[in-house]
């Protein structure tokens, strides 16, 4: 599954970059094919970023990826002890 999940984030992000380009790049009076192209690269932008990160994900459940750090016990405040008094 994480295979296919890489193919789609590389396709997503190419759509991103192809689309984001042509509508940058597109005549001001064609407004219709720039929201398109703004449409189609949003849409890949954000399908992109959630293949990304489902791909984190995978590798640190497979130890492939160091796990996230977590904050030590003796930074957390105590119970209680927010606000201050």
């Amino acid at each position: 599954m994480a295979r296919v999940i890489a193919v789609l984030n590389v396709i997503a992000w190419g759509g991103f970059w192809a689309f984001g380009y042509i509508a940058l790049t597109t005549e001001p009076t064609e407004t219709r094919q720039m929201m398109i192209a703004l449409v189609l690269a949003v849409a890949g932008a954000g399908v992109g970023l959630w293949a990304y990160l489902r791909l984190v994900r995978e590798s640190e459940r497979r130890g492939y990826a160091r796990p996230r750090r977590h904050v030590l016990p003796e930074h957390e405040t105590p119970p209680g002890t927010e606000g201050g008094a």
